[in-house]
């Protein structure tokens, strides 16, 4: 079951570092990472990363960020010190920002010798569909700019992508690159709530498919007993990897 629990990271969107710290110890027998979002960075900053950091558990930073290149460089240099393993960028932000991300966080971890995390790009949230984009004034399938922005992450040196689970066959099929990394939120059973995500998939169709890791929040932290809704979805992806 080890391999399977290794790809499953668990959403840590709550309210403060004290429940994040709960929800850590009492998942991190269960699940490979923990996802730090935006709510808990902002409520706990970076002090929570550390923590968690410090206690042994790798970390995806999900901040997904977005700006000038240069700043974005800046910022990925800062979760290289912090010690993620994962963090992400919005591939909306171009080419060059993505590249001098990826150059700036190599060369920081080379010069100071520490751990180089994984740089993936967003290619577009899973609360997303055609209609949404539509209402933005983007006249383009949402399958169509998730492949878009997938080849440009792997143009930039990027080692992977954010994709929801329904586009992890066209990522597939569209980069060239074996060891290019699909990370998938949107991780529904057949009885769970979809909530605010539209291109969702249960576990064991997201493995089977080519995901690398599923972030997986609401299913198991809402559950009455999160141990083994973690542990049903772990098996899930063991049976899936299996086949």
């Amino acid at each position: 079951m080890q391999n399977a629990q290794n790809k499953l990271i668990v959403a840590l969107d709550v309210e403060n570092a004290d429940s994040a710290l709960a929800l850590f110890e009492e998942l991190r027998s269960v699940a490979g990472m923990f996802k730090i979002g935006s709510q808990l960075f902002t409520a706990a900053g970076p002090n929570i990363v550390r923590e968690i950091v410090a206690k042994g558990g790798r970390v995806f930073l999900d901040l997904k960020f977005h700006d000038i290149p240069n700043t974005v460089a800046a910022a990925g240099v800062e979760a290289t010190r912090l010690g993620v393993s994962i963090f992400n960028v919005h591939a909306s932000g171009g080419v060059e920002m993505m590249k001098r991300t990826a150059d700036a966080v190599s060369e920081t971890a080379e010069r100071e010798g520490i751990a180089r995390p994984k740089v993936i790009a967003v290619t577009l949230l899973t609360s997303m569909d055609d209609e949404t984009l539509g209402g933005i004034g983007i006249d383009r399938a949402a399958r169509q700019l998730v492949t878009h922005f997938a080849r440009a992450a792997a143009d930039s040196a990027l080692d992977g992508v954010v994709a929801s689970p329904q586009e992890i066959g066209l990522i597939r099929s569209s980069v060239a690159q074996q060891k290019f990394l699909i990370v998938t939120p949107g991780i529904r059973s057949a009885t769970d709530a979809a909530n605010d995500q539209r291109r969702t998939m249960t576990a064991a169709e997201a493995v089977r498919a080519g995901a690398d890791y599923l972030v997986v929040g609401r299913p198991i932290t809402a559950a009455v007993n999160r141990i083994e809704a973690a542990r049903g979805i772990v098996v899930d992806m063991t049976k899936a990897l299996s086949n």
